[in-house]
């Protein structure tokens, strides 16, 4: 019986380095692949964040120190790779951000959650910006160790919703509240008559009277030039009222204070005739118009509705009396009360 013997290959040094040589480019390769997709995608985050004004920050929780990312530096106009100061930069924000972020930031650490809060600041180039600045806990075995998250930019944002509630609440050729935001005061009336508080006293509706041939004869400019002063004159003589709005083509509104009676309504009335009864100018023509007011007076059982009916009815018949003049409805009095004109 022959003994069989099985021979092992033998790998050369030569050989054994080569294919070492081998696995590490190849490991070298795919390291220098993935670091080129984190690169790119660190580029695309990176534009991102710029595009979009979100940067990202992080704050240590033993020594306050910060690290921010550049678009961060850029919202408060600081060179980029600064050391951020928190001091410092606290006191871009007011006083009453600073007490709110303090309070938000601290009941965040307590209780190991995060926040988000939206602050007006004022960078150190002295520009005025809105930031959102969101932030997250971070804990290691139930004890806050860092804070971080993000701050955007929403200057813009800001400034378009303003805009937006701006145009839904005022009239923008007058500057006065409009009629959606009449309708909301007055409404608040009736909340307020349940726990017997008036939030206001008097309701005057004010009619232009001779503005149509105006408009028609001159033009649209001149009817708005019109307008435009009748609302300032009608706002010039009754500075302490709750309201004063435009609510129609050539109709307003004034919604007089709680303590108003009889001879303060009154008084606004008459001085609301006087004022709109001089002539008003535009491109060298004489606009002469005039007022008529009717007025309601409520007590706190008054639903917002039928102050509104009463003022009506109380505009109407002075307009029937000879317009240029006033009448006043009482709540529980059935009849008109005169009111004397304010104009000869």
């Amino acid at each position: 019986m022959s003994d069989c013997s099985f021979s092992q290959p033998v790998v050369s040094d030569v050989e054994l380095i080569a294919s070492l040589k081998a696995q590490v480019a190849a490991q070298q390769a795919e390291l220098e692949q993935q670091a080129a997709k984190l690169a790119h995608s660190q580029k695309i985050f990176d534009r991102s964040s710029a595009a979009a004004r979100i940067g990202v920050w992080e704050c240590d929780l033993s020594d306050e120190s910060l690290v921010w990312t550049d678009v961060v530096y850029d919202i408060f106009d600081l060179p980029r790779g600064e050391t951020p100061d928190r001091a410092a930069t606290l006191k871009c924000y007011p006083e009453e951000s600073v007490r709110e972020l303090h309070k938000r930031r601290t009941k965040a650490i307590e209780d190991r959650t995060g926040f988000t809060l939206d602050a007006e600041i004022i960078s150190f180039k002295g520009v005025r910006r809105w930031i959102r600045i969101t932030a997250t806990v971070e804990s290691v075995d139930g004890v806050a160790v860092r804070i971080f998250g993000m701050k955007q930019d929403i200057t813009e944002e800001k400034i378009l919703a303003d805009r937006t509630r701006y145009l839904a609440e005022f009239d923008v050729l007058t500057g006065l509240a409009n009629r959606s935001q009449f309708q909301s005061r007055l409404s608040a009336f009736d909340h307020a008559s349940s726990r017997r508080v008036r939030p206001f006293g008097a309701l005057l509706l004010i009619d232009l009277d001779e503005f149509k041939p105006v408009n028609d004869s001159l033009g649209h400019a001149a009817g708005d030039e019109c307008l435009k002063q009748a609302a300032e004159r009608i706002r010039d003589v009754c500075p302490d009222a709750e309201l004063v709005a435009r609510i129609g083509g050539d109709e307003f509104a004034v919604l007089l204070g709680a303590d108003a009676r009889l001879a303060e309504a009154s008084d606004a009335a008459r001085a609301i005739i006087a004022h709109l009864g001089y002539p008003m100018e535009h491109r060298g023509h004489q606009l002469k118009i005039g007022a008529s007011v009717g007025i309601a007076l409520a007590d706190s059982d008054t639903p917002s509705a039928q102050l509104n009916v009463m003022a009506d009815a109380a505009l109407y018949a002075a307009k029937k009396a000879g317009r240029n003049t006033f009448r006043i409805h009482k709540a529980g009095i059935s009849l008109l009360t005169s009111g004397s004109s304010a104009v000869a």
